[in-house]
């Protein structure tokens, strides 16, 4: 069996996500994570073998695709991200804006927003950068930004695990496995 550490999978209830991690068909065994709210630093790790069959019944799976529009139609709330994949330490999002969200800043990391539907812009202190689908920026870590976004937008985020969409814990939304 072969540790997969350039990608991994979330496990939630009623099923489990995982990012493509060979081009040939590789058996993935999933850990069951009793805490997926809880960040856990093998949380959802995987690991494969085309050779070697997984033997956790439960959690076999093929590795397969994870489908953005099938996890934006999970929930209504804005401004709320939910990871649906992890990789390197990382957690990739989806989340729906609308409004203003407050300014806010990322001392340690640098913030990724690309757009999947509708119009975002970010407003930085010195200029505004507009982005339509297909379109990404990245907010350099330290520089206040505030996402606006006049009708819902649907967007993708990929920042460190535990990384405060508000850039303070205290206001954060919590983390959210879907």
């Amino acid at each position: 069996m072969i540790e997969i550490d350039r990608f991994s999978a979330t496990l939630a209830e009623g099923g489990a996500l995982a990012m493509a991690a060979r081009a040939n068909r590789a058996t993935v065994r999933l850990a069951p994570d009793p805490d997926a709210s809880v960040p856990r630093p093998d949380a959802g790790r995987c690991a494969a073998s085309p050779a070697e069959p997984a033997t956790s019944a439960r959690y076999d799976l093929e590795v397969s695709a994870v489908n953005l529009a099938d996890k934006l139609a999970m929930f209504s709330e804005h401004w709320q991200p939910r990871t649906v994949a992890q990789f390197n330490g990382h957690d990739v999002m989806v989340v729906k804006l609308q409004g203003e969200f407050p300014w806010h800043k990322h001392d340690d990391t640098d913030d990724v927003f690309l757009v999947l539907s509708g119009r975002v812009t970010i407003q930085l202190r010195d200029r505004d950068v507009a982005l339509g689908p297909g379109e990404m920026f990245v907010v350099p870590r330290g520089v206040e930004h505030r996402p606006v976004a006049a009708q819902e937008a649907h967007v993708l985020l990929i920042e460190p695990t535990g990384t405060p969409n508000s850039g303070d814990p205290a206001t954060a939304a919590p983390r959210r496995v879907i």
